[in-house]
């Protein structure tokens, strides 16, 4: 698991916590979601990171 801060003017509006994750490509990496509020206006966050070259070759994956 890891911690993501988003910050607006350098101060910090929301902390959100991304779960490992095998996506269905066979990726590895991390995926969280969320809403966040800036100001007076929330928006919808997805923070998707995967892990390059972490996709099984096709004789992996047989």
């Amino acid at each position: 698991m890891i911690t993501v801060e988003i910050k607006s003017d350098n101060q910090s509006v929301s902390i959100m916590t991304a779960a490992e994750k095998v996506f269905k490509t066979g990726s590895r990496g991390y995926f969280t979601m969320g809403k966040v509020q800036i100001g007076e206006k929330r928006y919808q966050v997805q923070i998707q990171m995967v892990e390059i070259g972490s996709k099984p070759k096709e004789e992996e994956a047989k």
